[in-house]
Order: C-alpha cells, then structure tokens, then sequence
C-alpha cells in the first residue's frame, strides 16, 4: 500500500501501481514518468510503494512548453504545430523521457485537468515508449468530471499503459 498517498488514491490504482513495480523487479527493468497535468502524482506513487519503489528510476514534471524542450528534448515544431496536449507532444515527451535518463519502459502524460476555450476538461494524452519498441499512444476524455479525478483517472491510465508494456517486455523475452 502506498504510504503517503493513501487513502487519496483508489485501491485499484495503488494495486496497478504495486503490479507494474514488481513487474519491473521481476525483469530488472527501470522505469520513468513524464509528467505535465498530474505534476508528479505517479513519479509519488511509484516511489511511495515500499520494497518495489527502487524500480521507479526517475521522473520530470514538465508542466511548461519550455521544461518540455529543456528537460526532454521536445522539438519546439511539436509544441508550435501540433501544441502541448497533443499525441505528437506525449509521443516525444516519453521517447525524451526514455532518452534522458536509465529507465528502459518510459510513459508520458499530457492534458486539460480543466476546461477553458479551446481545451476541452479532461483530454489527456498518454505514451508509453520502450528500448527496441515502437512508442505506443493513447488518448483519454474524462470530461467535466474535475481536477482530481482527472488526474487519478490519469495514473491509472498511465499505470495500465506501463504494465501493458513490462507484459509484452516479459513475452518477448521469454521467446
């Protein structure tokens, strides 16, 4: 169980989040998060989980454009032609994510935890990127249902995306 997030998260999160760590134990892999609408929630969770966190290899919040080219080597034309809340944004925030550190599973997430005009409540851009491996997406609407449960609905979105990951990781390997 995590400690400092709990009761805040859902069981059901805080079980994905235990499933992905052991899965990465498990294969000796390390993981890492780039984080913009959930500001750090699932770097704090996967470092929250005791005697799996040494899995978790680090994390960037990249809530700006500028900490997404700085930290992450996002190409300033990504954010200019397609914007921060994009598929081509969460694509290149997990590939810069893998590339910028020693994790081997690497997922990014990219959205509106609230509306205002031209950004719909609850859109949120998800990728998950692995060495060798084409760099998967996912797009979720949460809509109007709020800031918290956006970004909780993001974890776990972001944790199944992980342990989709380390799964195929695991058949792989066993071949």
């Amino acid at each position: 169980m995590a400690e400092a997030l709990d009761p805040a998260v859902p069981k059901r999160v805080d079980d994905l989040a235990q499933s992905v760590l052991k899965a990465a134990c498990d294969q000796e892999l390390k993981l890492a998060a780039a984080e913009s609408c959930t500001g750090g929630l699932l770097a704090s969770l996967l470092t929250d989980i005791p005697g799996l966190s040494h899995a978790f290899e680090r994390g960037f919040v990249t809530y700006t454009d500028e900490a997404k080219q700085e930290m992450l080597g996002v190409p300033s034309h990504i954010l200019a032609d397609h914007g921060a809340v994009s598929e081509a944004c969460a694509r290149a925030m997990a590939e810069g994510a893998l590339a910028h550190s020693r994790a081997d599973v690497a997922v990014s997430i990219t959205g509106f935890a609230e509306g205002a005009p031209g950004q719909p409540a609850g859109l949120v851009h998800f990728a998950c990127a692995s060495n060798g491996e084409e760099t998967r997406h996912r797009l979720v609407r949460c809509g109007e249902v709020g800031r918290a449960e956006v970004r909780l609905r993001a974890l776990e979105t972001a944790l199944d995306m992980m342990c989709d990951q380390l799964t195929d990781h695991s058949r792989a390997s066993a071949a």
